[in-house]
């Protein structure tokens, strides 16, 4: 049996080296280096083929000194575009890769790596690998994306995304984070860019829809018809990143951790933006709130993000109304109108509404005035039943 305390002091391992386990690992090393850290993932490295991104609004002042090292591009604007409105909007948006994680751990002294393992059983205090190997430590982090919901209601947030050389400039200065003059296709669909060099972006094709299938060569398909549109040819494709993301319709938080042993993190602990899916700035503040736990114990990490975890998904329990709003009021080739209304209103709410901060008088300018939607549909979409 492998112990990844054998080092001396605490020890946790971390099954799954995507964002959430990458930045407690990180957190972790630069406060606590003498805690032993193992991270176990399944793939040839950690991150994957992702990018994370969030608005400077998301992240709290004392949070950017650590992270602002991961940052791979920061734009001071960004773009929206739809049928019959688009804006330029004045606020940071960062991006940073699931290289630039990779690289940020490895380079982590207290850090261990175990890369394509897979784990076939965890425990609170032991994982047991597929190859038979066992690793212990005092406390087990299983981060390992969303896995099953069954106690969540959800729509799907599906996306594509290309990072292409394209043979001369595109011209943006920002990101185009919805571009839903395209085709909408059975559901509320906007192209995203990201504009990573003067002929470098990553053109993502993302879809909100009912079902979380993707037929990934449709996404593909669109990436190249707007990249047609837009006068862009294609010179190489560069890498290739897709995801399906869940959108929180309505649910049961305390049936989702009812009976759980082990600790979770990111998006399998319901730890995400209710509308958009972004995960970063949750994955974030959970890092920063274990790692300053008094004591890593298997019990105080999970009754620790366990009360988080709930604690948000109540406090968000409007963004879960938009979103009821967007799938069951809203027609599916129509649901882009809800969104092309919120972009109509200030920067500063639209900026809290990211961040999940929105005020009281948010909320309701947000809600006032005659809707996208048929009204009676709206009405209908006000109650959560607190089911799946």
């Amino acid at each position: 049996m492998f112990s990844a305390s054998s080092r001396g002091g605490s020890s946790l391992i971390l099954v799954g080296g995507g964002l959430a386990n990458g930045l407690i690992a990180l957190r972790l090393a630069a406060t606590r280096p003498d805690i032993s850290v193992t991270i176990v993932e399944a793939g040839e490295r950690l991150g994957g083929e992702h990018t994370w991104s969030f608005f400077d609004d998301d992240l709290a002042p004392a949070s950017w000194a650590w992270i602002s090292s991961l940052i791979v591009h920061r734009w001071p604007t960004y773009e929206v575009r739809f049928p019959t409105h688009g804006r330029t909007i004045a606020a940071g948006y960062s991006s940073l890769s699931g290289h630039a994680l990779h690289d940020a751990v490895v380079a982590a002294k207290s850090i261990q790596i175990l890369c394509n393992a897979k784990a076939q059983t965890i425990e609170p205090q032991r994982v047991t690998l597929a190859d038979g190997r066992t690793l212990s430590a005092d406390a087990v982090i299983d981060g390992r994306g969303p896995g099953p919901l069954p106690h969540l209601c959800l729509g799907f947030q599906k996306f594509v995304g290309l990072e292409v050389e394209l043979d001369a400039p595109h011209g943006l200065s920002g990101p185009i984070i919805m571009d839903a003059t395209v085709a909408q296709q059975g559901g509320y669909r906007f192209i995203y860019v990201l504009p990573f060099g003067p002929s470098r972006a990553l053109i993502e094709d993302t879809r909100y829809t009912d079902g979380p299938d993707l037929d990934g060569q449709a996404f593909i398909d669109g990436i190249g018809a707007y990249a047609a549109a837009r006068g862009w040819t294609i010179r190489s494709v560069l890498r290739r990143e897709e995801g399906v993301l869940p959108v929180a319709l309505d649910g049961d938080i305390d049936g989702h951790w009812a009976g759980v042993e082990v600790a979770l993190s990111g998006l399998r602990a319901a730890l995400f933006h209710p509308t958009t899916g972004y995960s970063f700035p949750d994955a974030v503040r959970v890092a920063e709130i274990i790692a300053n736990l008094p004591v890593l114990t298997a019990e105080s990490i999970r009754t620790t993000v366990q009360t988080t975890s709930v604690g948000l998904w109540r406090s968000r329990s409007f963004y879960r109304l938009v979103n009821r709003m967007l799938f069951r009021a809203a027609k599916p080739n129509l649901r882009y109108k809800v969104m092309q209304r919120f972009y109509r209103l200030n920067a500063p709410l639209i900026g809290r509404f990211y961040a999940g901060r929105s005020t009281r008088a948010d909320r309701v300018r947000i809600l006032v005035g005659k809707p996208p939607v048929g009204f009676g549909k709206a009405i209908a979409c006000i109650p959560e039943t607190g089911k799946a």
